[in-house]
């Protein structure tokens, strides 16, 4: 008879195991070096953002001459809120919003037959991007020879047989129209990439088959295309938001330096001329705030109202 021990499985030899690191000291180291990284980006934008921005709240309440500064309280926001120029430069500013929506459908339209890949179509996509390249005070200059009473407009005009001779920069209401169709056209090529850029993460197969079931382009567009991009749009908006309002000093600085009269003068140029013509740098910050407070106010509306849209 066997013996019973044979069939017993045989035993391996357990190796001990070693002990494991605590995951909660791994997290807390991880923890510190990421704070380590971040406060030398912290540290830069407190100074040159975070500051500065304090620093024009607080001149704000003051009147300053650009070396001494007396505490006024809201003496200068009373006085900005009762003055007559500033709500026209208020609605100046309007009127470059007015023609955000346009600086937005174009291009948009333009991209998607862009991305349908139309007869010379990179050919445009270049063309179209090439006003993105050049600088705001280039683009000045054209817009002052294209507008002006013997620039290219009237010549063009003339071209056709229509006996239309004007001056659009000598008039306030043409000027500013002048200045929003110059705004227009600097954006368009930077709107038609973003939405180009869009729409070529699209699944082909949606339009595939929306095609099957009989859509055609108009309503392929507005169902599926707009719907799909929405975060490029809201991009987009926000993007030609803030440069409407705080990046076409130059521009204006070039075509008509604000005139004739205010006709043309934006918050961003009211802050220079309040500041540097006339020398009332506390007032100028008190313009600066408002104008902070505006872009900052309808970017946040926007971002709500498409976030609650597609959702």
């Amino acid at each position: 008879m066997r013996d019973a021990a044979a069939f017993e499985p045989a035993v391996a030899e357990v190796q001990p195991v070693p002990p494991r690191r605590s995951t909660g000291g791994l997290r807390r180291s991880e923890r510190r070096a990421g704070v380590l990284f971040v406060i030398p980006a912290v540290l830069l934008y407190a100074l040159l953002l975070a500051l500065p921005i304090i620093q024009t709240f607080y001149y704000s309440l003051t009147r300053w001459n650009g070396i001494d500064a007396t505490f006024i309280g809201l003496a200068n926001y009373e006085r900005l809120f009762s003055d007559p120029t500033f709500w026209r430069v208020v609605a100046n500013n309007v009127i470059l919003l007015a023609a955000i929506p346009i600086a937005i459908l174009i291009p948009l339209a333009v991209a998607f037959l862009l991305n349908e890949h139309v007869s010379g179509w990179r050919f445009f996509r270049s063309a179209y991007f090439l006003p993105t390249a050049i600088s705001w005070v280039v683009i000045g200059i054209v817009a002052v020879r294209f507008f002006a009473q013997r620039g290219i407009l009237n010549s063009l005009l003339a071209a056709l047989g229509i006996p239309v001779t004007t001056d659009m920069l000598a008039s306030e209401w043409t000027a500013m129209v002048a200045v929003a169709i110059t705004f227009i056209w600097s954006v368009f090529g930077t709107n038609t990439i973003i939405f180009i850029t869009g729409m070529a993460t699209l699944d082909r197969d949606v339009y595939e088959a929306a095609r099957v079931d009989g859509a055609g382009g108009f309503a392929t567009f507005r169902h599926i295309t707009i719907p799909l991009l929405m975060r490029f749009i809201q991009f987009a908006f926000v993007l030609t938001l803030i440069t409407g309002f705080t990046a076409l000093f130059s521009l204006i600085f070039v075509m008509t330096t604000g005139g004739p009269g205010f006709g043309t003068t934006t918050l961003e140029f009211y802050v220079y001329q309040t500041a540097f013509a006339q020398g009332e740098f506390g007032y100028a910050a008190a313009v600066g705030v408002v104008l902070f407070v505006i872009v900052f106010g309808i970017s946040l509306i926007q971002l709500r109202l498409l976030r609650d849209r597609s959702e």
